[in-house]
């Protein structure tokens, strides 16, 4: 539930409008921007990664060619969701979920405080970097690209990037691949402009049909709620809508696509709202950015769907949902919190 620092919305009479601007305004932009560009980009987006862990990212992220920050940042997204107490069914611990076999042989001394602590982000994230590495010096020699093998290797072993040539033909091997660095994509700063979503006048004229709609904490728009949605339920029908799968949570897609900035923003963005500017994690309102200042949102609880102002205090930035940036986010628990 997001606190408002604006009160009240605009009135319904201005839908028609916005629906011109929406159509109009995200083709339009479609025909005019370019594309992101090559390569891969070193920088994080603002607040992707917890404040507390962005030094130790971006150090540890630039250990070998291999790897960058953004790669490393969405490896423990992945792997934790950056909680430093996470364990696996299969024993796996901490942030960067190690296996206590693994860390025996490959975790380091991060901080220099003399122990090698499984649980403590400062020996853990450094520990996830060197072994990405050593990984990455263990099949420098096989033909391909060197980052989808180093990550084949942390997923299947050296051995088997080496006797196939490169990532084996694994299912769940290249599906971790491609999960990683399409998801790098969404914690690295844009080196251009963002490409628009093609997906986004459907997601908007979804959303649009819903204004004047009571709100409802978890609601997902079934039968069962009288069709009526909370904030990131809103937004995760309006694009399941188009075809495109966003988690449940606000702060998790967050993460399906990149991030434009304030200035580039256009109709079907999603636009976030925090308490805390410097970690994604701790976003709480979600709503469909419609232009000119305004988005689309399920406020709280006793308000209607409605169009809002985004110029607030507590506004925290943008995605550009993608497919393909959500289709590599990784599941959470369903008992995980709605926002």
């Amino acid at each position: 539930m997001r606190r408002f620092w604006l009160a009240g919305g605009i009135g319904f009479g201005v839908c028609l409008g916005f629906l011109v601007l929406v159509v109009v305004g995200t083709y339009s932009a479609a025909a005019g921007l370019a594309g992101s560009a090559g390569g891969r980009p070193l920088g994080l987006v603002k607040g992707a990664v917890p404040g507390k862990y962005q030094a130790l990212v971006e150090k540890w992220g630039a250990l070998c060619p291999a790897l960058t920050p953004p790669l490393l940042a969405a490896q423990l997204y992945s792997e934790s969701g950056w909680d430093p107490r996470a364990v696996s069914p299969a024993d796996a611990r901490g942030i960067a979920q190690f296996i206590p076999g693994t860390w025996a042989g490959h975790g380091i001394d991060g901080d220099g405080d003399g122990d090698r602590d499984i649980w403590d982000p400062n020996d853990a994230i450094p520990s996830a970097a060197s072994y990405d590495c050593e990984l990455a010096k263990d099949v420098a020699g096989v033909p391909g690209d060197v980052t989808s093998n180093m990550f084949a290797a942390y997923n299947a072993g050296a051995y088997a990037v080496i006797k196939y040539g490169g990532v084996p033909p694994y299912k769940e091997t290249q599906g971790y691949v491609k999960s990683i660095t399409d998801l790098a994509k969404t914690f690295a700063q844009p080196v251009g402009r963002v490409s628009p979503s093609q997906q986004a006048a459907g997601a908007v004229y979804f959303a649009q049909k819903q204004l004047g709609t009571p709100y409802l904490w978890g609601g997902d728009g079934t039968a069962a709620d009288n069709g009526r949605f909370d904030c990131s339920g809103l937004t995760k029908a309006a694009y399941e809508s188009v075809g495109v799968e966003l988690p449940r949570v606000a702060n998790d897609q967050y993460n399906a696509g990149s991030h434009p900035s304030r200035a580039e923003l256009l109709p079907g963005d999603l636009v976030f709202f925090s308490d805390d500017l410097t970690n994604s994690q701790e976003i709480r309102h979600v709503g469909l950015y419609v232009g000119g200042g305004y988005m689309i949102n399920a406020p709280y609880t006793g308000a209607v769907i409605r169009f809002d102002k985004i110029d607030t205090p507590d506004y925290f930035g943008a995605t550009r949902v993608t497919k393909e940036g959500a289709e590599a986010l990784p599941e959470r628990s369903p008992a995980a919190p709605k926002a």
